[in-house]
């Protein structure tokens, strides 16, 4: 009978200590889909002012079949010279999963965007998804690495 009652608190306990980890990563959710949505938000406002301080001193961007390079690449040579040409940006059907390994993560998001430019009497519109792995320095998360893909949308279904 002792041998029960030592297993059961040894299960217990072990219950308990991995219960605890989850309220910790729960808070790191927060905080990982905090730097997406920073992300999110500045490209829909056309102003990435200070979204490189999101990324980690080494990182890369992958775009629809694209190294990008880093982070500071892309916004030279690719989603920044856009941007001055875009009117508007916005996310719609934005979804986001969230794992977490220590002090690595990676996200899942799926959306859709529209773009309106200036030019062209029709919206682009696009079903995209982006899995970005961030990693936890100092307490902060920080992105690694980011990769986008888009496609038309499928037609309704009749």
């Amino acid at each position: 009978m002792t041998r029960f009652w030592t297993g059961l608190a040894a299960l217990l306990l072990a219950g308990a200590t991995m219960a605890a980890p989850a309220a910790a990563a729960s808070d790191d959710t927060a905080a990982i889909k905090a730097v997406l949505a920073t992300y999110k938000t500045a490209l829909e406002r056309r102003d990435l002012t200070g979204v490189d301080a999101l990324f980690a001193e080494r990182n890369e961007v992958i775009e629809s079949g694209k190294v990008e390079g880093s982070y500071a690449d892309y916004v030279t040579h690719h989603i920044g010279p856009e941007l001055g040409h875009i009117q508007r940006f916005t996310f719609d059907d934005y979804a986001v999963t969230v794992e977490q390994a220590g002090d690595i993560a990676w996200a899942t998001e799926t959306y859709r965007y529209t773009i309106v430019l200036p030019d062209r009497a029709d919206p682009i519109v696009r079903q995209g998804v982006a899995t970005t792995v961030l990693e936890r320095r100092e307490g902060a998360w920080k992105i690694r690495a980011m990769h986008s893909s888009s496609r038309a949308p499928k037609p309704a279904a009749p």
